[in-house]
């Protein structure tokens, strides 16, 4: 496993290797030590091509999230909300796919979303804290302020992110 530093602070790209054999496929995802992080929750998102989540976070009980793509391939994006970070309102923005053996991982202090590239994408994340419905917090994909091109001009979005706020709304 291969970890990649950015430079975002804590924002961690891993490469890993998925081995074949006869029966399928084995890939090693995480390794909480290398992370120093614990992750008490883990879910998983099916999306269709162009399907675009995001951009979420938990305002209060924030998590540090490791996405990792079972199946298909998404672009994934991340902005920087931690107000004193010396990027703060800077995006990073990376493809994850099962070809490609890429996972990153979140730190607390980051709105996330990602964009479905292929008819089907499985992403898996797992988070260091428990979702909080009443601490979900979202911003618009298409932000004037923040410019990040999803190489899609009209995406698939749920009801919600439909009325996601703008980025110099956020109030952490």
């Amino acid at each position: 496993m291969k970890i990649i530093k950015t430079k975002f602070k804590n924002l961690l790209v891993f490469k890993t290797k998925n081995f074949f054999d006869k029966r399928g496929l084995f890939r090693e995802l995480s390794i909480e030590k290398k992370i120093k992080q614990k992750f008490v929750f883990t879910v998983v998102s099916v999306s269709k091509k162009n399907v675009l989540r995001g951009l979420h976070m938990q305002k209060k009980q924030q998590q540090g999230k490791y996405i990792s793509v079972l199946k298909g391939k998404i672009l994934d994006v991340v902005v920087d909300c931690r107000k004193k970070s010396k990027t703060f309102g800077k995006y990073f923005k990376i493809v994850l796919s099962k070809e490609n053996c890429k996972s990153v991982f979140i730190p607390k202090g980051f709105i996330h979303g990602f964009l479905g590239l292929e008819k089907e994408n499985i992403v898996i994340y797992s988070c260091t804290n428990y979702r909080d419905k009443n601490s979900e917090i979202g911003v618009k994909w298409n932000d004037k302020d923040l410019k990040i091109n999803w190489g899609n001009s009209n995406p698939i979005l749920s009801k919600k992110d439909q009325n996601n706020i703008s980025f110099k709304d956020l109030k952490i």
